[in-house]
Order: C-alpha cells, then structure tokens, then sequence
C-alpha cells in the first residue's frame, strides 16, 4: 500500500499523502469519477485524491461531492470539511469533521522561481532573503511559500485571492518539519494561521486546520 506519509493531526482531523504506483483499473474499483479529465494522467491523480478521502474516513460520503463555482470541492452539508492536491505522482488529501481544512503538495522546481513576484509580496521577498539563497535551497523555500500560499487558498475556499496582498508567510528558519506562521487577509477578515509543512529536495507538502 503506497502511503507515502499520514498523520492523525487531531481527533477530528486526517491527512495522508499517497504515491501513485497504481494503475486506472485499481482507483475505478473504489470510485467513481464525477468530472470529465481527459488527460490520462491528470486522471488517474483525479482518482487517487478521490481515493484517499474514504481511505482516511470510511464513511465518507464520495457520491455526494459537489463542486462550487470556484471550483472548490465540498460536501452539502459539510458533514465533513476536505482539501486534495496533486503533482506528479503524488496525491495528498486532509479531511475533517471540524475545521475548514486545506492542502497542497508540490514537486520542488525551478519553475516557480519565475512567478515568486506574482504570489510574493516584497516584504516577504526580503524577509525570507530570497536573493542571497543558493539556488536549491532558493528552488525549496519558493516551492514552500507557493505550497503554503495555495493551502490557505484552499482553506478559505471562496476564490478571489491576491496571493501577494491576502496571504503572507512569516520569514522562519526552515526544516524538514516544522510550523509556518502567516496572516491571511480579506477586506474586513483577518485570520492567524499555523502552517504546518513537510519539505524534502523533491516534495513540499502544507496543510491548514483552522475554524
């Protein structure tokens, strides 16, 4: 079974990343796909963040997931909060009872050193140095600052985010696990959020658990 990490983050509250060793045929006979994904492997991504949803709680409801106009899966009656992400071979999901929850879990790439001013404000691109890194080390601490920027994304769940403006992570010391500090900001709502993180040379993985 390719579970690549999973924590029990609470009583309430479940998360697991799974890597995706598998093919179609073993996702299709534990779900169902609602939406149309036409490229094959985005698909089989699509099934395996499905799949780990009742994976994590087996009385989760699959059937009755919807998804809103910001493209936010949900639950009607939010009998559950949820989150998934997915790269590469990777699929993530947190679940839980209680909190609104997010998720996202990222390939380290240098790609994204590209786009660092349109999701970073330039507090943050001062206070994290991100000039004077050397360049892996460059590539992980943005890979994990755009991770954390898309689980609070997540978290609030109702779209219309200046990443740059409404989020900012707070400059930290970095490890292979640890806690992000970050304010998340949106005309008169203001929250204080924990970020907590799991970082490799390769992966970067943020999660969110916050009322």
């Amino acid at each position: 079974m390719p579970i690549y990490y999973q924590q029990n983050i609470n009583d309430f509250t479940q998360l697991a990343v799974w890597k995706i060793d598998e093919t179609e045929s073993f996702f299709n006979q534990k779900v169902t796909i609602q939406q149309q994904v036409t490229h094959p492997h985005k698909r089989l991504q699509h099934l395996a963040g499905r799949f780990l949803l009742p994976y994590l709680y087996p009385d989760f409801p699959s059937e009755l997931i919807q998804i809103a106009d910001t493209r936010k899966p949900y639950l009607p009656n939010e009998a559950y909060h949820f989150s998934i992400s997915h790269c590469g071979d990777y699929a993530a999901a947190i679940v839980s009872s209680t909190q609104r929850v997010g998720v996202d879990v990222e390939m380290v790439t240098h790609r994204v050193n590209k786009i660092r001013h349109k999701f970073l404000h330039v507090s943050e691109l001062e206070n994290w140095n991100i000039e004077s890194l050397e360049e892996q080390e460059k590539f992980r601490t943005l890979t994990l600052l755009w991770s954390a920027k898309e689980a609070m994304f997540k978290w609030w769940g109702r779209g219309d985010i200046d990443f740059s403006d409404c989020m900012q992570v707070e400059a930290a010391d970095l490890k292979a696990s640890g806690i992000l500090k970050a304010i998340f900001r949106k005309e008169d709502f203001i929250a204080s959020l924990q970020l907590h993180y799991r970082l490799t040379n390769e992966l970067s993985l943020v999660w969110v658990n916050n009322d």
